[in-house]
C-alpha cells in the first residue's frame, strides 16, 4: 500500500530539496560556499522535476534523518511511490536564508511550492498543490555536500 497522499507530499517536498542539496557538491572552487549551496538547490529542483529517483538519492547522506526520524531508505520508498503516482512534478523554490554554523555545515531555510499531476488524471485537471516551509541541513562530506537533516511544515496562510 502506498503512503497517504498528504504525508507523501511532505516527504516528497523534502526529497526534492534533498536532490537539490548536493547535485553540485563538487562545484568549482572559485564559487563561494553559499553560491555552491544555492546552486545545488537549483540543480536538485531540476532532478526532482525530471523524476530521477537515483539522482535524488545519491545526494542523501547515509546519516540522513527527516523531521519524523525516517532515514534514507524510508525517504526512497516514499519518493518512489510519489513518482509512480504523479506523471509530472513542478517545484518553485525560494531560498529564505543560508547559514553556516560551521564551515562544513549549512542550514538552509526555504519555501517550496509543489504541483503534481496524478498518473490516473493525466488528461484531467486533477492536481495536487502545496506550499511548505523546509529546513535542510547539509554536511560537506568527502564526495560533496550531502543532506543530513530535513524538516518541513505547511506554510501558514494569514
Amino acid at each position: 500500500m502506498l503512503p497517504q497522499p498528504h504525508g507523501l507530499l511532505l516527504r516528497l517536498t523534502t526529497g526534492m530539496m534533498l536532490a537539490a542539496s548536493v547535485a553540485l557538491g563538487g562545484c568549482a572552487k572559485e564559487q563561494t560556499t553559499e553560491a555552491q549551496v544555492r546552486a545545488v538547490i537549483a540543480a536538485g529542483e531540476a532532478a526532482a522535476e525530471d523524476r530521477d529517483l537515483a539522482r535524488i538519492m545519491e545526494h542523501v547522506s547515509p546519516a540522513f534523518r527527516d523531521g519524523q526520524g525516517a532515514g534514507p531508505d524510508e525517504l526512497k520508498q516514499y519518493l518512489r511511490g510519489y513518482l509512480v503516482m504523479h506523471q509530472s512534478v513542478h517545484l518553485l523554490t525560494r531560498v529564505e536564508s543560508v547559514e553556516f554554523p560551521y564551515r562544513d555545515y549549512a542550514r538552509v531555510q526555504l519555501k517550496v511550492g509543489m504541483l503534481g499531476r496524478e498518473a490516473a488524471g493525466a488528461a484531467s485537471l486533477d492536481l495536487a498543490a502545496e506550499v511548505h516551509d523546509v529546513v535542510l541541513e547539509l554536511q560537506l562530506e568527502d564526495d560533496g555536500w550531502k543532506v543530513v537533516r530535513a524538516a518541513w511544515s505547511p506554510t501558514r496562510r494569514g
